[in-house]
């Protein structure tokens, strides 16, 4: 069978944080309710187009996933094993944020099926967290991981952002210091520098932010303190201990097939990419009353051209890059034929480097340290269209 992950979005949320462009925002607990009544009529009206998948990974984001009751996210999930083919394996995240959650909460979950939660932090420093416009203190979040791993959770992220209004190098130093004394300490670290984004409060006033030097010299200390303890970063921002990379977002980098169900969710099956609609009350409206509104938006048919590029340019993003021989096995052609002379001018710089694969005779082309640092440029030097 083929390989299937499953991402549903949960849009709902406490109050928007001044950084946040993500589909979400407050609503009731009538309406929440609404919701995960017509996000269970999607799967199952769905489940036709996938009979000859497996579900490998499902990943419940938002917004805040964690202001459901374990009641609805156990009647989600009981609909995917009712109507999907689930391996017994399967990945199940779920994003859970600080302050939002209890131990019996925490229990629910684990009983619906969920096996790894992604804890999002942001920070450990309080004024920090108060100029993102957070809902909790650090504390909270330490309490929530505390209560996570006394339910008997062992596969947790722990979120963290850099580059942030009023931080400092030391004050990064002592978010990561205080995670990484947690006992035990996670499993896996998201690392990522803030980005401004329009229609968000960060945008309309930008607040003053680390310097670029920083913001690079704090992305260098990440990779050095969290290699030394023991996690291996096997992508621009992620890292994790053996054994504990995420499957999930693995699948998006590495091109495999997702279905994503809720507003605004997105797809990509078999070289075709579609999102929901982003209209809350269209949405409802489908699954509940049966209105005749278009759900399914913004197919978009993948080029060759199309397919080449991202399997270059999110590949790269991993650690261990993209196989020279895939891309030939896929496309017909090699890299270099298709992309004349930059694999070997960013080589030359560098850059970009070029891995044996053990036993193939084969090579992968992955970023080197200092790539890293412009992989932004690089990337865009794969673009075909």
């Amino acid at each position: 069978m083929k390989k299937l992950a499953i991402y549903i979005h949960i849009p709902f949320c406490v109050r928007k944080c001044l950084y946040c462009d993500f589909l979400s925002a407050p609503a009731s607990d009538e309406t929440r309710e609404q919701y995960v009544q017509a996000l269970c009529r999607e799967i199952r009206e769905e489940r036709k187009s996938y009979v000859n998948y497996k579900i490998e990974t499902i990943f419940l984001g938002g917004g805040t996933p964690s202001l459901l009751s374990g009641e609805q996210l156990d009647r989600i999930l009981g609909t995917v094993f009712d109507a999907y083919q689930v391996a017994d394996d399967c990945e199940i995240s779920m994003e859970v944020n600080p302050g939002t959650v209890t131990k019996e909460k925490l229990k629910a979950y684990k009983r619906a099926g969920v096996n790894r939660l992604s804890i999002g932090m942001q920070s450990a420093v309080e004024e920090e967290l108060q100029s993102l416009g957070r809902i909790h203190s650090s504390e909270d979040a330490f309490d929530t991981y505390e209560l996570a791993i006394k339910t008997g959770f062992n596969n947790i992220n722990i979120d963290l952002m850099s580059a942030i209004p009023g931080q400092t190098i030391e004050s990064w130093k002592e978010s990561l210091k205080r995670i990484l004394d947690l006992e035990p300490a996670p499993a896996h670290v998201s690392a990522y520098s803030l980005i401004i984004e329009e229609g968000t409060p960060f945008f309309e006033k930008t607040p003053t932010l680390p310097d670029e030097d920083t913001e690079r010299e704090m992305y260098k200390i990440t990779n050095d303190i969290l290699s030394e303890a023991g996690y291996l970063r096997y992508e621009i921002s992620n890292y994790a201990k053996p054994g504990f990379a995420c499957r999930h977002n693995c699948t998006y980098w590495e091109r495999g097939s997702y279905a994503g169900f809720g507003i605004g969710a997105a797809s990509l099956v078999e070289q075709v990419r579609f999102s929901n609609t982003r209209n809350l009350k269209d949405y409802l409206g489908k699954y509940l009353k049966n209105a005749t509104v278009a759900i399914k938006e913004n197919r978009q048919e993948l080029s060759v051209e199309e397919q080449m590029e991202e399997f270059m340019f999110l590949g790269l993003r991993m650690m261990r890059g993209v196989s020279a021989g895939k891309f030939s096995d896929l496309f017909g052609k090699t890299i270099e034929q298709v992309y004349p002379g930059i694999v070997e001018k960013y080589c030359r710089q560098g850059l970009l480097q070029k891995i044996p694969e053990q036993g193939s005779g084969e090579v992968r082309i992955a970023l080197t340290e200092r790539g890293i640092d412009v992989s932004n440029v690089i990337m865009a030097d794969f673009l075909l269209t």
